[in-house]
C-alpha cells in the first residue's frame, strides 16, 4: 500500500495532506525520513508521522455531527476558541473532521478516521453535493435564482451549475436551498452576495444523501450501515 494511502487510512489526516508531510520531511519509515509518496510500506515497517508511529489496524469510525455557530472545524486552535473536538470528547478514537464548515455557519460535519472517506468526500473529481439552508436578504427573484443555478462569479471563481429551490419569502428575506459540490472558502455566502442577496444565516443540511435531520445542535450520531457504504461507494 502506498504510503500517502497508509497515512491516511490510520486517520492521521487526508492523502493529499499525507502528501505534504511526506514532502516537507515529517514522515519516517523504520527510522529514516521518506520523501517519496508513492513508496509502498511493507509488513513489519515502522511509520511515523511527526514523531508519532502510527497504527493502521485501528478500528474505523464515523459520526455526523450538528456543529453549532461560533466553533472552529479544527482539531485544534491557535487562538484557543472552542473546536467540533469537544462535541465528541467521549469518544475513544482519534477523529479529524472531513472537509470545513465556517465558524459563523452551522450543520452537518462528517468526522471519521478513515482518510480514504475523507477523501472521497472532499475531492472535486467525485462531485459529491453539500446542501445548505440559507436566510438570505432580500427577494430571490426567478433571475437571480436562475443565475445561481447557472454559476456566478464569486471574485475571480466561476461556480459550477447549483441546484437552488426557494422554500419561502416576503419581500424582506428569503429562505432558500442550494448543493455545491465545490468546497471554496465562504462559497455560498459569496454565490448569493454576487446576486445581491447577503446571507443572514446558513446551515448545511446534507453531505450527499446523508441528511442532518433531527440531530440537535451541538449533538452528534453514529452513521449506520447504509451510510457508511453509501460514502465507501460513492
Amino acid at each position: 500500500m502506498r504510503i500517502n494511502k497508509y497515512i491516511a487510512q490510520a486517520g492521521i489526516v487526508s492523502r493529499r495532506k499525507a502528501d505534504e508531510l511526506i514532502l516537507n520531511g515529517n514522515v519516517k519509515v523504520n527510522g529514516a525520513v521518506m520523501r517519496e509518496p508513492g513508496y509502498d510500506v511493507d509488513n513489519g515497517d515502522k511509520v511515523e508521522v511527526n514523531g508519532r508511529i502510527i497504527d493502521n489496524n485501528q478500528e474505523k469510525v464515523y459520526l455526523l455531527v450538528n456543529k453549532p455557530l461560533n466553533m472552529i472545524t479544527a482539531a485544534s486552535d491557535d487562538k484557543d476558541r472552542e473546536t467540533v473536538m469537544e462535541i465528541i470528547k467521549d469518544v475513544d478514537a482519534r477523529l479529524f473532521p472531513v472537509g470545513r464548515l465556517d465558524y459563523n455557519t452551522t450543520g452537518a460535519l462528517i468526522m471519521t478516521n478513515d482518510g480514504d472517506i475523507s477523501y472521497r468526500i472532499t475531492h472535486p473529481k467525485h462531485e459529491m453535493d453539500k446542501t445548505y439552508r440559507a436566510l438570505v436578504k432580500g427577494v430571490i427573484s426567478p433571475e437571480k435564482a436562475a443565475r445561481l443555478r447557472k454559476g456566478v462569479d464569486i471574485g475571480g471563481f466561476m461556480t459550477s451549475r447549483a441546484k437552488v429551490k426557494i422554500i419561502k419569502g416576503n419581500s424582506h428575506s428569503t429562505l432558500v436551498e442550494i448543493s455545491i459540490h465545490e468546497g471554496k472558502n465562504r462559497q455560498v455566502r459569496k454565490m448569493f452576495a454576487a446576486v445581491g442577496n447577503p446571507v443572514q444565516t446558513l446551515e448545511r443540511i446534507a453531505i450527499g444523501e446523508i441528511r442532518l435531520g433531527r440531530l440537535k445542535q451541538g449533538h452528534y450520531r453514529k452513521l449506520n450501515r447504509e451510510e457508511i457504504e453509501y460514502l465507501k461507494n460513492c
